[in-house]
Protein backbone atom coordinates (compact mmCIF):
# COMPACT_ATOMS: atom_id res chain seq x y z
CA UNK A 1 0.00 0.00 0.00
CA UNK A 2 1.23 3.15 -1.08
CA UNK A 3 1.71 6.41 2.20
CA UNK A 4 -1.26 7.86 0.07
CA UNK A 5 -3.59 5.32 0.08
CA UNK A 6 -3.09 5.00 3.40
CA UNK A 7 -3.52 8.87 4.38
CA UNK A 8 -7.34 8.38 2.65
CA UNK A 9 -8.08 5.76 5.01
CA UNK A 10 -10.84 6.31 7.78
CA UNK A 11 -9.35 6.63 11.22
CA UNK A 12 -11.67 4.06 13.41
CA UNK A 13 -10.87 4.74 16.85
CA UNK A 14 -9.43 1.24 17.50
CA UNK A 15 -12.55 -0.81 16.70
CA UNK A 16 -13.38 -1.97 13.84
CA UNK A 17 -17.52 -1.97 13.49
CA UNK A 18 -20.10 -4.59 12.90
CA UNK A 19 -18.69 -7.62 10.37
CA UNK A 20 -19.12 -6.43 6.84
CA UNK A 21 -19.60 -8.49 3.35
CA UNK A 22 -16.81 -8.53 1.21
CA UNK A 23 -17.26 -10.18 -1.93
CA UNK A 24 -14.39 -11.42 -4.02
CA UNK A 25 -13.92 -13.12 -7.28
CA UNK A 26 -14.98 -16.47 -6.09
CA UNK A 27 -16.33 -16.63 -2.49
CA UNK A 28 -18.78 -14.05 -0.28
CA UNK A 29 -17.87 -13.72 3.41
CA UNK A 30 -20.04 -12.73 5.39
CA UNK A 31 -21.13 -12.93 9.45
CA UNK A 32 -21.46 -16.25 10.78
CA UNK A 33 -25.97 -16.86 11.38
CA UNK A 34 -26.57 -20.38 13.31
CA UNK A 35 -27.79 -21.86 10.33
CA UNK A 36 -24.22 -22.47 9.93
CA UNK A 37 -23.27 -24.75 13.52
CA UNK A 38 -24.08 -28.16 11.47
CA UNK A 39 -21.67 -27.14 9.10
CA UNK A 40 -19.25 -25.63 11.24
CA UNK A 41 -19.35 -29.08 13.61
CA UNK A 42 -18.75 -30.84 10.40
CA UNK A 43 -15.93 -29.08 9.26
CA UNK A 44 -13.89 -28.74 12.42
CA UNK A 45 -15.25 -32.52 13.39
CA UNK A 46 -12.13 -33.73 10.50
CA UNK A 47 -8.92 -34.32 12.61
CA UNK A 48 -6.94 -33.15 9.58
CA UNK A 49 -8.58 -29.55 10.33
CA UNK A 50 -8.89 -29.36 14.03
CA UNK A 51 -5.27 -30.75 14.60
CA UNK A 52 -3.76 -27.42 13.38
CA UNK A 53 -5.87 -24.91 15.67
CA UNK A 54 -4.98 -24.42 18.81
CA UNK A 55 -8.04 -23.50 20.55
CA UNK A 56 -10.47 -26.04 19.00
CA UNK A 57 -11.42 -28.87 21.34
CA UNK A 58 -11.40 -32.62 19.34
CA UNK A 59 -13.58 -34.02 19.09
CA UNK A 60 -16.08 -31.22 18.27
CA UNK A 61 -19.23 -31.32 18.58
CA UNK A 62 -22.49 -29.42 17.05
CA UNK A 63 -23.36 -28.17 20.84
CA UNK A 64 -19.76 -26.64 20.52
CA UNK A 65 -20.36 -24.81 17.01
CA UNK A 66 -23.13 -23.77 19.04
CA UNK A 67 -21.50 -22.22 21.74
CA UNK A 68 -19.24 -20.57 20.02
CA UNK A 69 -21.99 -19.02 17.88
CA UNK A 70 -23.80 -17.43 20.41
CA UNK A 71 -20.49 -16.30 22.28
CA UNK A 72 -19.37 -14.70 19.11
CA UNK A 73 -23.27 -12.65 18.60
CA UNK A 74 -21.78 -10.34 21.16
CA UNK A 75 -18.26 -9.85 20.02
CA UNK A 76 -16.68 -6.52 18.49
CA UNK A 77 -14.60 -8.70 16.50
CA UNK A 78 -14.81 -10.17 12.61
CA UNK A 79 -15.78 -13.34 12.33
CA UNK A 80 -16.06 -14.23 8.49
CA UNK A 81 -18.20 -17.51 7.13
CA UNK A 82 -16.60 -18.07 4.32
CA UNK A 83 -18.69 -19.08 1.30
CA UNK A 84 -19.30 -19.65 -2.69
CA UNK A 85 -21.60 -17.58 -2.66
CA UNK A 86 -24.33 -20.05 -2.30
CA UNK A 87 -24.53 -19.57 1.23
CA UNK A 88 -22.99 -23.03 2.30
CA UNK A 89 -20.59 -22.36 4.82
CA UNK A 90 -16.86 -23.34 4.29
CA UNK A 91 -14.60 -22.21 6.78
CA UNK A 92 -13.73 -19.02 8.51
CA UNK A 93 -11.43 -15.94 8.52
CA UNK A 94 -11.40 -14.17 12.14
CA UNK A 95 -9.54 -10.87 12.86
CA UNK A 96 -9.89 -10.67 16.72
CA UNK A 97 -8.75 -7.74 19.50
CA UNK A 98 -6.98 -10.44 22.01
CA UNK A 99 -4.53 -9.04 24.78
CA UNK A 100 -4.63 -5.64 23.16
CA UNK A 101 -2.95 -7.12 19.78
CA UNK A 102 -4.91 -7.70 16.52
CA UNK A 103 -5.44 -11.60 15.27
CA UNK A 104 -5.84 -13.33 12.01
CA UNK A 105 -7.03 -16.43 12.03
CA UNK A 106 -8.49 -18.61 9.67
CA UNK A 107 -9.44 -21.81 8.92
CA UNK A 108 -11.19 -24.41 5.43
CA UNK A 109 -13.27 -27.19 5.42
CA UNK A 110 -10.79 -30.35 3.67
CA UNK A 111 -12.52 -30.72 0.94
CA UNK A 112 -11.58 -26.81 -0.54
CA UNK A 113 -8.02 -27.17 0.87
CA UNK A 114 -5.68 -26.75 -2.52
CA UNK A 115 -7.52 -24.39 -4.82
CA UNK A 116 -6.67 -21.07 -3.48
CA UNK A 117 -9.29 -20.04 -1.56
CA UNK A 118 -7.86 -19.58 1.79
CA UNK A 119 -5.56 -17.35 0.25
CA UNK A 120 -8.27 -15.54 -1.67
CA UNK A 121 -10.42 -15.40 1.73
CA UNK A 122 -7.62 -14.49 3.98
CA UNK A 123 -6.42 -11.74 1.49
CA UNK A 124 -9.69 -10.24 1.02
CA UNK A 125 -10.21 -9.70 5.03
CA UNK A 126 -6.51 -8.19 5.38
CA UNK A 127 -7.32 -5.85 2.86
CA UNK A 128 -10.38 -4.51 4.52
CA UNK A 129 -8.93 -4.91 7.78
CA UNK A 130 -6.28 -2.78 6.82
CA UNK A 131 -8.82 -0.15 4.75
CA UNK A 132 -10.24 0.57 8.31
CA UNK A 133 -7.16 0.23 10.28
CA UNK A 134 -3.93 1.27 8.90
CA UNK A 135 -1.67 1.81 11.78
CA UNK A 136 -2.41 -1.15 12.85
CA UNK A 137 -0.27 -4.37 13.31
CA UNK A 138 -1.86 -7.81 12.11
CA UNK A 139 -0.23 -11.02 13.79
CA UNK A 140 -1.00 -14.17 13.06
CA UNK A 141 1.00 -17.91 13.16
CA UNK A 142 0.42 -21.18 12.37
CA UNK A 143 1.96 -24.73 13.59
CA UNK A 144 5.36 -25.55 12.21
CA UNK A 145 3.92 -28.57 10.42
CA UNK A 146 1.38 -26.35 8.52
CA UNK A 147 3.28 -25.57 5.86
CA UNK A 148 -0.43 -24.65 3.57
CA UNK A 149 -0.89 -22.04 6.07
CA UNK A 150 2.52 -20.63 6.04
CA UNK A 151 2.70 -20.15 2.71
CA UNK A 152 -0.77 -18.04 2.75
CA UNK A 153 1.07 -15.88 5.56
CA UNK A 154 3.91 -15.59 3.50
CA UNK A 155 2.07 -14.94 0.22
CA UNK A 156 0.18 -11.96 1.86
CA UNK A 157 3.48 -10.38 3.56
CA UNK A 158 3.69 -11.87 7.02
CA UNK A 159 7.37 -11.61 8.71
CA UNK A 160 8.18 -14.62 11.38
CA UNK A 161 9.04 -13.18 14.50
CA UNK A 162 9.43 -16.38 16.65
CA UNK A 163 9.05 -20.13 16.90
CA UNK A 164 7.64 -20.87 20.68
CA UNK A 165 5.68 -23.46 21.65
CA UNK A 166 2.10 -23.60 22.15
CA UNK A 167 -0.67 -25.54 23.55
CA UNK A 168 -3.24 -27.47 20.81
CA UNK A 169 -6.11 -28.17 22.38
CA UNK A 170 -6.99 -30.93 19.90
CA UNK A 171 -4.04 -32.54 20.21
CA UNK A 172 -4.02 -31.59 23.72
CA UNK A 173 -0.07 -30.70 23.58
CA UNK A 174 2.01 -28.62 23.24
CA UNK A 175 3.73 -27.63 19.38
CA UNK A 176 5.67 -25.33 17.90
CA UNK A 177 4.20 -22.89 16.87
CA UNK A 178 5.22 -19.86 14.18
CA UNK A 179 4.38 -16.17 14.96
CA UNK A 180 3.75 -14.31 12.51
CA UNK A 181 3.63 -9.81 11.78
CA UNK A 182 1.86 -7.93 8.71
CA UNK A 183 1.74 -4.53 8.44
CA UNK A 184 -0.25 -2.17 5.57
CA UNK A 185 2.92 -1.28 4.16
CA UNK A 186 4.53 -5.17 4.09
CA UNK A 187 0.28 -6.49 2.81
CA UNK A 188 0.56 -7.98 -0.92
CA UNK A 189 -2.58 -8.95 -1.78
CA UNK A 190 -2.54 -12.46 -3.48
Amino acid sequence: MTANLLARRPRTGGMLGPCPIIETRHLVLRAHQMSDADAIASSLGDWQVTRMLSRVPAPYSRSDAVDWLNANRASTDWHFAITEGDGVHIGCVAVELRHGQWHLGYWLNRFYWGQGLMSEAAGAVVERFFRRMPEAVLHSGAFADNAASLRIQEKLGFSILRCADLFSMARNAMAPHLETRLTAEAFRQP
